[in-house]
């Protein structure tokens, strides 16, 4: 029998031959990243079983983001930043991404990314559970908790059971109303959010092959919203010639074998697909956005590690070009590159910073996962009050955005945009 890209991934990094789903395996980690909301109990957790000079077990492996409570006057939060600092510095961390220095970058699993860190072929532990974006690169990419986390910090090795695979084929080509959130809605319309429980998703088909880099990210970012352990799709050449701008030396690549075995497969033709929305409190409560089109919403909001990329600017400011939005809309690029890239992206002429501005959305130039998470209450974008909004991110829990009584529809960032314009849930193809 052979094996998946997972298994293969495993097998290498536990120095085995072969895996097979339910072996438990000691892989060892090529990346940990810690994010704020987690490192100070990762650090913690670190110093107390080891004692207080003890040390970290590659300082060049490790990778520390804050991004989810910064920018922020909020004592508690910048505490933990502060236990970042200092451990970083006493640690001689090579990557410490801090915020309000020229190294700061923005959303941790899109910084990782952009900055080289995720490799096809490579373990990528994070103490987030939307690490799993890193599937995009062909990485075997997981989220775990600090008690996990630590050991790792520790040792640089996690024990991982080997999980099953769900195969999902995408077939057909993209149009042009459609993005990777709408794929992956769709998928976990079918799924439930239990549906791939401790499992990898594998993506394939001619839809994923001719996909951008962060398109691919989009729908791995969200596998983890129907259980997943990760979500995995081998490399094409576009993302090849991404990794190849950003990185040096050797990585490995691999495929699948033609005699994997998959627990389930999922065949999907993505011309027939519609624009999807997830309606409130659940990823896989999700209907087409024309079944909505008398929802009202209060906010619209463009941003985190799911919509706030460069792409997915870009198809906003496709929607909103010489129109107003009707609604309070907020946009949150993802890192500074996003920033400086969608002020020297032009659409006719127009960069697409200005088509944003001049729609009148409000417009933050500090990236980080703001409102995405809720935060604390001087967050960009927060909700504060009871809204309906409408929003590019990745989860719907109540409360997840801040107020408890808001309630929050997920769609892509040419619907968001639509909605934005008409002050309901519209369809990206109605305007």
């Amino acid at each position: 029998m052979g094996m998946t890209i997972t298994e293969k991934i495993l097998a290498k990094s536990s120095g085995k031959n072969y895996v097979k789903p339910g072996d438990f395996v000691w892989a060892n980690v090529d990346t940990l990243m810690i994010h704020d909301p987690c490192a100070p109990g990762v650090i913690g957790n670190f110093h107390k079983e080891l004692g207080n000079t003890a040390k970290i077990w590659a300082k060049e492996k490790l990778v520390i983001i804050p991004d989810h409570f910064i920018y922020t006057t909020d004592e508690k939060a910048n505490r933990n930043l502060e236990v970042m600092r200092e451990f970083a510095q006493k640690q001689n961390v090579k990557y410490f991404y801090n915020p309000g220095s020229e190294f700061y970058q923005g959303v941790c699993h899109i910084t990782l990314a952009q900055e080289g860190h995720v490799r096809p072929g490579n373990v990528l532990i994070g103490t987030d559970s939307h690490t799993v974006t890193g599937g995009a690169f062909a990485a075997f990419a997981t989220g775990v908790g600090n008690t996990d986390a630590s050991y790792v910090m520790a040792t640089g090795q996690i024990l991982l059971k080997v999980p099953h695979t769900i195969r999902v084929v995408f077939k057909g080509e993209m149009p042009q109303h459609l993005s990777g959130k709408d794929l992956i809605l769709r998928l976990l319309q079918d799924l439930t959010v239990q549906g791939a429980t401790y499992m990898a998703i594998e993506f394939e088909g001619s839809t994923i092959d001719g996909l951008s880099v962060e398109e691919r990210m989009t729908i791995c970012n969200m596998s983890i919203e129907a259980g997943a352990k990760n979500g995995i799709m081998k490399v094409n050449q576009t993302t090849m010639d991404y990794l190849n701008e950003r990185m040096a030396g050797d990585y490995t690549i691999f495929e699948s074998d033609k005699d994997a075995n998959y627990v389930r497969t999922l065949t999907y033709d993505t011309s027939k697909i519609e624009p999807m929305v997830a309606k409130p409190h659940s990823p896989d409560n999700c209907v087409m956005a024309n079944e909505l089109n008398d929802q009202k919403v209060t906010r619209a909001y463009i941003g985190s590690c799911t919509g706030g990329k460069t792409e997915d600017l870009v198809a906003a400011a496709s929607i909103l070009k010489g129109r107003k939005v009707k609604v309070e809309t907020y946009v949150v690029p993802s890192t500074k590159k996003v920033i400086s890239e969608i002020i020297n992206t032009s659409i006719n002429g127009i960069s697409v910073y200005k088509i944003l501005t001049d729609a009148g959305v409000k417009m933050s130039l500090e990236p980080s996962c703001a409102a995405c998470c809720g935060g604390p209450t001087d967050t960009f974008g927060r909700l504060n009050c009871k809204e309906i909004c409408i929003s590019t991110t990745n989860r719907n829990f109540r409360g997840r955005m801040g107020n408890q009584d808001s309630e929050i529809y997920l769609a892509s960032a040419k619907t968001v945009a639509a909605s934005a314009l008409i002050g309901k849930i519209t369809d990206p193809r109605n305007i």
